[in-house]
Order: structure tokens, then C-alpha cells, then sequence
């Protein structure tokens, strides 16, 4: 996810510390798109041609997938997630069927159970460090770093309260906490990203 930081009178009614409903009465007054983290502000940048490009691409075919299945709900930056001390706003999560009951109007309280990050250069270190640690100590059960600069993706799954990473094989990642999803790694580095409705075919949910 991108981040940056914004002047302080760019953006009316801007504090660089809030206490989260602080924050939470101020994201929605402003229709900024920020983080909150143990009562910091973390705003967010605008995103890069090919961070928006995947993770719209896979949002499509992530939500095809769990709906077409019954699964659950895959949702965009649209949301946060609500967490220990922290307001994040993933790239992309999936929530499973039956967890419903923890979405509120504008956010998710809990972890979601599969979290994509769409690195960005200036996102490295909170994409890799700050929130892999964050997601693995709140229970995201599957969680997925893919940095499009580098072309690199990295999968990793919750066993006994720590990340171990997944398999690949043969260039293809098969999701454990979104049943049946699974992806050609290399689609991911591909300019134009392949055609959706084509690769939605090719993974059977259309």
C-alpha cells in the first residue's frame, strides 16, 4: 500500500496524532484515505499506474471466485481493518462466510482472513516488516506481498501464530484460506495484465 506524508495544511483538519475516534470522525468528515496506527496518522499517497492495475485486476477475479462459490466477501482499499491499536487499509482482503457479522459501515473489526499488499516504493519496509509482523500477531491467516518494480511475490500461511511461506509450484499459488482460487505468478508481472474475463475462464469461474 502506498504511503506518504502530505504537508500538514494540505489537508483541512489534519493531526499528525489522533485518538482513534479522532480519527475515525476525521476520515469520513474529510474523505481521506489514511491509517491509523497506536494513534499516529499515517495518510496514504496516490497509488502508481500498475499498484492500482493489479490490485484492480485481482480484486475482479478474487470477487468472481468467492461468489460464485459462496466463500465469502473480497473487498478493495474501499475498507479498513480494524485491528490492536490500528486502523489499516489493505490493498485487497477476503473475509470467509460466517464472519459477516463483524463488518460495521466503514470497517472490518478483526483480522481478515487473507490480505494482498500491492508493494509501492515507498511502502517496502511498512509492506514487508510493519505489517507482515502486525498481520501475523492479530491472526491474518493468509497473507500475500506482491511488488511489481521488483517482480517479486511472496505467500505466507498462519501455523501456530507464525507466517511459514507457501508453496509454489510450478509457478502456480494456490490460496488455503480462499478454497479453489489459484494464480499463474508470473500473470502478475505481464503488461498489459492479462485479459480478465480470459484468465477468469482459464481458473474456471466463468
Amino acid at each position: 500500500m502506498t504511503t506518504t506524508e502530505h504537508p500538514q495544511q494540505a489537508i483541512p483538519g489534519f493531526r499528525s496524532h489522533m485518538t482513534e475516534e479522532e480519527f475515525e470522525r476525521w476520515v469520513l468528515a474529510e474523505e481521506v484515505r489514511a491509517e491509523w496506527v497506536e494513534g499516529e496518522v499515517v495518510l496514504m499517497s496516490p497509488a502508481n499506474y500498475h499498484h492500482t492495475d493489479i490490485f484492480e485486476w485481482l480484486l475482479v477475479l478474487m470477487k468472481l471466485h468467492a461468489a460464485k462459490h459462496q466463500l465469502g466477501e473480497v473487498h478493495g482499499s474501499e475498507f479498513m481493518n480494524r485491528l490492536k491499536g490500528r486502523r489499516r487499509v489493505p490493498d485487497l482482503f477476503f473475509v470467509a462466510k460466517g464472519r459477516e457479522s463483524l463488518f460495521t459501515r466503514t470497517y472490518f473489526n478483526g483480522p481478515a482472513d487473507l490480505i494482498v499488499e500491492v508493494v509501492s516504493p515507498d511502502s517496502q519496509s511498512r509492506d514487508r516488516r510493519e505489517k507482515y509482523l502486525e498481520y501475523e500477531a492479530n491472526g491474518v491467516r493468509e497473507y500475500w506481498i506482491i511488488d511489481p518494480l521488483s517482480q517479486q511475490a511472496e505467500f505466507y500461511l498462519l501455523r501456530d501464530g507464525k507466517y511459514v511461506a507457501m508453496e509454489v509450484n510450478q509457478g502456480v499459488i494456490r490460496s488455503l484460506t480462499l478454497p479453489g482460487f489459484w494464480l499463474q505468478v508470473d500473470w502478475l508481472w505481464q503488461r498489459p495484465l492479462p485479459n480478465p474475463l480470459e484468465t477468469a475462464k482459464k481458473l474456471g469461474i466463468i
